[in-house]
């Protein structure tokens, strides 16, 4: 469900949002990378099944747990969090356009649209390892569409990585090494959070691997509805820096245990940045292991609340309640039934609906091939529309 959640916690200009990887096309300047298209994807073979949790340790924060911050705690955190944190190189290559003609000794001049130059793009970012056989999380946009991923160990050791699976819904990617007894992570819970408390972020920002921060936990449930990756994701905020390149690292407590994944940042602000909670990333990370891929529901509307003013520009009583469809996905579950921009949405499976998180609420609950009843206001009359849920879409590459 891809839904325009207009949060005035976490609603920013989609130009000022950055996703830290850092990514260069041979001798040119470095570029930030940016957006997740949703596309099809198919799952490089169905991994082996798992017989233990995608962690092999995972640590609850016991309530009565206090720590002193002595001189040493951040250095002594960091520098046993770090033995699970990797770096992650990408190649991958690109189709260069020019609108010039080329002159070729001896041919004359080639003209521009019978060629198709390439170049080989490069980009770095960030990575976690969750399981001591290798297998290590990251963002999808860190692996996105690349053609070889190189994984470097904090003891420098190099290896060729391989997609396990991946979900665009959250951003996140599975990826597999060929080796044994690694250093895993110690997993936390997000469900404790609260702004101000310890965060420390380690990455690699800029290429400059095994880099440590420190700052708090600045807010909780942030949504960033201009990514569509991250549209769907409560966010933990924190002003721990974070730059291009952190992307798929880990945030920590104060216990040196993981309360998220590094993912996005402010461009426009400084050290604002945001990260998956370890509670959303666990359960993907382990269906990612065992099936590939995370089955979601996906109906593909584009939706606004129905506030007064909104419904009065409309012709609309100011009283009314549903939410606006705003637009609908290109070949979407939605544009095949007919859902159409302008249409209300007033119930959904009987259930009266009047923001565009209740409506993703109530389609979540179905699964893919399930039909799902919407009726909708259009031109004055209601109309019921039946929907047949699909799986959440994930991008080529």
């Amino acid at each position: 469900m891809k839904g325009r959640i207009r949060d005035s916690k976490g609603k920013f200009h989609a130009p000022s949002l950055v996703l830290g990887v850092v990514i260069t096309g041979g001798a040119a300047a470095a570029l930030w990378y940016g957006g997740v298209l949703p596309g099809k994807f198919n799952p490089p073979g169905k991994p082996p099944v798992a017989t233990t949790s995608p962690a092999d340790s995972v640590t609850p924060i016991s309530p009565t747990k206090m720590m002193m911050l002595g001189e040493n705690t951040i250095s002594d955190i960091a520098s046993d969090a770090s033995l699970s944190v990797v770096n992650i190189d990408i190649k991958k290559t690109i189709q260069l356009n020019s609108p010039f003609g080329m002159i070729m000794p001896g041919f004359g001049m080639v003209d521009p649209h019978s060629v198709s130059p390439k170049a080989l793009q490069v980009g770095s970012g960030s990575g976690l390892i969750l399981r001591k056989d290798g297998y290590i999380l990251t963002n999808n946009h860190v692996i996105q569409s690349a053609d070889d991923i190189m994984v470097t160990l904090s003891d420098k050791r190099k290896f060729k990585g391989k997609v396990v699976g991946r979900d665009a819904f959250t951003d996140l990617a599975l990826v597999k090494i060929d080796a044994k007894n690694l250093p895993s992570a110690k997993l936390g819970t997000s469900k404790s959070l609260r702004p101000g408390d310890w965060a420390i972020a380690i990455g690699s920002p800029l290429g400059l691997d095994h880099t440590v921060t420190l700052g708090i936990v600045s807010a909780l449930g942030r949504s960033l509805s201009e990514i569509s990756s991250l549209n769907n994701v409560e966010l933990i905020q924190t002003d721990a820096a974070i730059n291009p390149g952190n992307s798929g690292g880990p945030l920590l407590n104060i216990h040196g245990e993981v309360i998220g994944i590094n993912t996005a940042i402010r461009q426009d602000g400084q050290n604002i940045g945001f990260a998956i909670p370890v509670d959303v990333f666990r359960g993907v990370a382990e269906e990612l292991l065992n099936k590939g891929k995370v089955a979601r529901a996906y109906v593909g509307v584009y939706m606004q609340p129905l506030d007064k003013r909104l419904a009065k520009s409309l012709g609309l009583t100011e009283d009314l309640k549903g939410v606006l469809v705003a637009g609908v996905a290109a070949e979407s579950p939605a544009q095949q039934a007919g859902l159409k921009p302008g249409d209300i949405i007033q119930r959904v499976d009987g259930a009266e609906v009047d923001t565009s998180q209740k409506v993703q609420s109530l389609v979540r609950q179905h699964k893919p091939g399930e039909q799902l009843d919407f009726l909708i206001l259009r031109e004055g009359k209601l109309t019921p529309i039946e929907v047949t849920v699909a799986d959440y879409p994930q991008e080529e590459g």
